[in-house]
């Protein structure tokens, strides 16, 4: 029978069993970790302030039950939540000050990009909220730096402000 180099186990390669490595989570799986992770603690804060069932926590939100379930599980959709649901909470009469907190956090790291979405979707997305005053971003080389100091367009229209 015929020995192939191929055939032969090398004694020390034998050995050398290496573990599995594990590779980092790409870049935008990572980013709608962090967005499920701060929808949590959206959620998470409504059920600390004492709105334990979905219906308490519906009405805390300003939202349908639907909509509130998926908060609740941060089941949401690719692009995380709407400007027209975060200005629906942001109007409930019965939303808890933590989660408004939440809720402006969010904003802030959505309209910087740290959830993904181009520079475009991110100042759409800006511009659709009710909010009196946003921070401005100005962007360095790869990151998004914020500026606190809530710029108004002259037309009332509020947005997030790039400057290259």
């Amino acid at each position: 029978m015929e020995s192939h180099s191929s055939d032969v186990l090398c004694p020390s390669s034998a050995a050398r069993v290496q573990a599995p490595t594990r590779r980092p989570l790409p870049l935008t799986a990572r980013m709608k970790a962090r967005q499920s992770s701060k929808i949590r603690e959206l959620a998470e804060a409504v059920k600390s302030a004492g709105f334990l069932t979905l219906d308490e926590q519906a009405k805390a939100l300003g939202l349908s039950r639907s909509t509130a379930w998926t908060i609740r599980k941060a089941s949401h959709k690719a692009s995380g939540l709407s400007a027209s649901i975060i200005n629906r909470m942001l109007a409930a009469p019965e939303l808890p000050s933590h989660a408004r907190t939440k809720i402006l956090e969010y904003v802030e790291e959505k309209a910087a990009g740290l959830y993904g979405g181009s520079r475009s979707q991110r100042r759409k997305f800006a511009a659709r909220l009710s909010i009196e005053k946003l921070p401005v971003y100005r962007e360095t080389e790869s990151t998004l730096v914020p500026e606190h100091n809530g710029i108004t367009r002259a037309n009332g229209e509020r947005s997030w402000v790039a400057n290259p």
